[in-house]
C-alpha cells in the first residue's frame, strides 16, 4: 500500500507539472491579451474627437468587442484546463484511497494486516486527499498570479539601453553648443532591417541655426531624438563641443542643455505657472514671467481672468494651438538652454498663430545653437545652413541663397511648394 502511494502520488505531480506548463502559456496569452483590449479602448477615449468626426464609434465598439471576444476565448480555456486538472487531481487522489481500501481489505482478510494498520493508511491517505484537493484549488490562482509576476517582472528587470543619470557634465561656464555628427548610421529596434541614417555628417557650430528638411521618413527627427539620447546611434558618433554625447549625463543634457520644442507639445491639466515651471521646478515666479515674455505669451495669459493661475484642461485642450506652442516655448526658454530643437514648431498653426510663434522663436534663438526642422521652406529661409536630407543621407547643404543657385532638389522643393501655396 505504501508503494501505491509513493508511485501514485510522484507519477500525479509529474503529469500536472507538464499540464501546468501548458495552463501557464495560456495565462500568459489571456493576459497579454487583456493588455491588448485595454489598449483598443484607451486609444479610442484619447482620441474620442476623431472617432466622433468620423462617426466611427460603432466600428470602434466592434473592434473592442472583438479584442475582448478573444480575451474571454483564452480565459475560457484557460478555465477549462484548470478544471480538468482539478479533476484528475481529485480522480487520482480518489483512486489512491479506493486503492488503500481494496488492497488493505484483502491483506486483513487474509490475516495480513492489523485493523490498526488499515485505519492508519486510510487516515493518511485521506489526510493527502484534503492536502491535494485544496492545493488543486489554489492552483488556477497560483497559475494566473505566475503569468502576472512574470510581466511584472520582466518590466522590472529591464533595463535602458540609455541609462537615465551617469556621466560626465560640461561645465556651463564653457559650455558652447557646437554639434557634430560623424558617420552616423541609425535603425530602430522595431524596424531594425530599416536604414534610417547611413554615414550621416553634419556640423552645427555654436550660435549658428541650421535647418533640416527633406521629405517625410528621411530622417530629420530621428537626428533630434539622437540629439537628446532618446537612442544612441548604431554606427558613428555625436558630440558636444567635442565630447561624445555617449559620456555625458542624460539628465543633465536633456534638462539643462537642450531645449526641445515639438509639432505637438504635450502640457499637463495644471496651472499655467506650473507647466512653463516644468522645465525647471526650482524657477520663481519672476522668472517664470520673463520666461512668458521672451515667448510672445504673457500678454494672452494676462488676459485669462486668472492669469497665469489659470488651469488648462487635460493636453491643454482649453487654449489655442498658437498659445499652446509659446506656453511650450516659454517652458524650454525657462532653463536658458544651450541649444534649441525646434522639430516643426509651426507647422500646424495659421498664419497669424504663426507670425507669433515664429516672432517668439526668432528671438529664443538669438545667442543660441539652433536645430530647425521644417516641411515649410519659408520658414527657414534665413538659417545659416540648410541640410537637405534624403533617405538617410545628406545631399545639398548651404545657405538658401546658394542652394536656390544650384537649382537641384532644394530649388525643386521650394517651387513645389510656392505653386501649391
Amino acid at each position: 500500500m505504501a508503494a501505491l502511494l509513493l508511485i501514485g502520488l510522484p507519477a500525479m505531480a509529474g503529469l500536472g507539472n507538464k499540464l501546468g506548463e501548458s495552463l501557464r502559456t495560456v495565462s500568459k496569452e489571456a493576459q497579454a491579451q487583456a493588455a491588448h483590449a485595454t489598449d483598443v479602448a484607451e486609444e479610442a477615449l484619447s482620441n474620442v474627437r476623431t472617432v466622433r468626426g468620423f462617426a466611427a464609434e460603432d466600428t470602434e465598439i466592434h473592434l473592442y468587442n472583438d479584442e475582448v471576444q478573444k480575451f474571454v476565448r483564452l480565459n475560457s480555456n484557460l478555465g477549462i484546463g484548470i478544471g480538468i486538472f482539478q479533476a484528475l487531481s481529485n480522480l487520482a487522489v480518489n483512486g489512491a484511497v479506493i486503492g488503500v481500501i481494496y488492497v488493505g481489505g484483502s491483506f486483513l482478510a487474509e490475516g495480513k494486516l492489523l485493523p490498526g494498520d488499515l485505519m492508519s493508511f486510510m487516515v493518511t491517505s485521506q489526510a493527502i486527499q484534503r492536502s491535494i484537493a485544496n492545493l488543486s484549488m489554489l492552483y488556477g490562482q497560483v497559475v494566473n498570479g505566475m503569468s502576472s509576476g512574470a510581466r511584472v517582472f520582466e518590466f522590472i528587470k529591464l533595463k535602458p539601453t540609455v541609462s537615465l543619470i551617469g556621466g560626465l557634465k560640461i561645465p556651463y561656464h564653457s559650455l558652447k553648443g557646437s554639434i557634430e555628427l560623424q558617420h552616423v548610421g541609425f535603425s530602430y529596434p522595431t524596424r531594425k532591417d530599416t536604414t534610417i541614417l547611413n554615414d550621416l555628417n553634419l556640423q552645427i557650430p555654436d550660435g549658428h541655426v541650421v535647418a533640416l528638411c527633406g521629405p517625410s521618413g528621411s530622417g530629420k527627427s530621428t537626428i533630434a531624438a539622437l540629439l537628446e539620447r532618446f537612442y544612441d546611434p548604431i554606427q558613428g558618433r555625436i558630440t558636444l563641443d567635442g565630447v561624445d554625447i555617449r559620456q555625458l549625463d542624460p539628465s543633465w543634457l536633456r534638462g539643462r542643455v537642450i531645449g526641445y520644442i515639438s509639432q505637438e507639445p504635450t502640457l499637463f491639466a495644471t496651472s499655467i505657472i506650473e507647466n512653463i515651471r516644468y522645465g525647471r521646478p526650482d524657477a520663481t515666479d519672476a522668472e517664470v514671467h520673463e520666461a512668458a515674455k521672451a515667448a510672445n505669451a504673457h500678454d494672452f495669459i494676462t488676459e485669462f481672468p486668472k492669469g497665469y493661475q489659470t488651469v488648462l484642461g487635460e493636453r491643454g485642450v482649453t487654449v489655442s494651438g498658437g498659445q499652446k506652442q509659446r506656453i511650450a516655448i516659454a517652458r524650454a526658454l525657462l532653463k536658458n538652454p544651450s541649444i534649441l530643437i525646434l522639430d516643426e514648431a509651426t507647422s500646424a498653426l495659421d498664419s497669424e498663430s504663426e507670425k507669433f510663434v515664429q516672432d517668439a522663436l526668432d528671438l529664443a534663438a538669438k545667442g543660441r545653437t539652433v536645430l530647425v526642422i521644417a516641411h515649410r521652406l519659408s520658414t527657414i529661409q534665413n538659417a545659416t545652413a540648410i541640410a537637405l536630407i534624403v533617405n538617410g543621407k545628406i545631399h545639398e547643404y548651404g545657405s538658401h541663397q546658394k542652394l536656390m543657385e544650384k537649382r537641384g532638389l532644394y530649388w525643386q522643393f521650394v517651387q513645389h511648394q510656392s505653386v501649391n501655396r
